[in-house]
């Protein structure tokens, strides 16, 4: 992809910061998705920074909640871990007991991955159900309105992990991917898929992050052991929503918390 990548970072001074900001971010992308097309269509990650903002937004007492035009959401995944839905792993149980069960969102608002299935059927199943609720044809990819991921301390996203097929997986929507180091199959949007959105961010916490977030964003480019590098959206904007631990080697902010990077896409 030709041009330049824009990299805005907004740094929080804690997790609890961290969170509020999230909330907000999801809260202003929805808004401006509904008011655009009459609906907003988000795909959402696991783990725990998410986890602390989806708290937020089921909160009756937070003002987050009465802002959000629930009726007009749908949920997707950009990844699912192989178990059940009421298993500890699983990322559908966590947002549901952080916020699907405290909110009026109807259940055909809500499409989760199929953990428990064979991962290869898994993964068909999802890229079927994409195909029919965004109605594509051909070679067409959904656009969702908001890709909300996560990035670990080995610099993968969703469930693109160093040196696993994924990587390369260019003309599927979604994809069964077997991570060796943690053996284990994981169920997983393509990079493709989650590029072509008309908005991305990252949420990241933690020092544990701060070397690799800073690998990522400006040093050579190396996919095959940074994944999260993949992810240059179509828009050329990319968001970062970070704490200062984690965006503790990345330049400083302007007086605002609020940084760029450009780089080549």
């Amino acid at each position: 992809m030709a041009g330049k990548l824009s990299i805005k970072y907004y740094v929080e001074p804690d997790a609890a910061a961290l969170a509020r900001r999230t909330a907000n971010y999801f809260v202003e992308m929805i808004q401006e998705a509904v008011a655009r097309n009459g609906q907003a269509r988000i795909a959402i990650s696991g783990g725990s920074t998410p986890k602390a903002a989806f708290q937020l937004l089921a909160d009756p007492n937070q003002p987050w909640r009465s802002r959000m035009p629930w009726d007009k959401l749908d949920i997707y995944w950009v990844d699912e871990r192989c178990v059940p839905p009421d298993d500890a792993d699983s990322n559908y149980r966590m947002t549901r007991e952080t916020l699907l069960n405290s909110v009026p969102l109807r259940s055909d608002q809500v499409h989760r991955m199929e953990g428990e299935l064979e991962p290869q059927v898994a993964a068909a199943h999802y890229e079927s159900l994409l195909r029919n609720n965004f109605r594509l044809e051909g070679a067409e990819m959904p656009r969702f309105d908001l890709v909300a991921l996560g990035m670990g301390d080995d610099g993968h996203t969703a469930s693109l992990f160093p040196h696993t097929d994924a990587i390369h997986a260019l003309n599927q929507l979604v994809i069964a991917n077997h991570v060796p180091q943690k053996d284990t199959w994981r169920i997983t949007l393509t990079w493709p898929v989650i590029n072509h959105a008309s908005s991305v961010f990252f949420v990241i916490g933690g020092k544990d992050k701060s070397q690799v977030l800073k690998d990522v964003l400006t040093g050579p480019r190396d996919m095959e052991r940074l994944p999260s590098q993949l992810i240059r959206p179509a828009s050329g904007i990319l968001t970062l929503i970070l704490d200062k631990d984690a965006a503790a080697l990345l330049p400083a902010t302007d007086g605002e918390g609020c940084g760029v990077l450009e780089r080549e896409r």
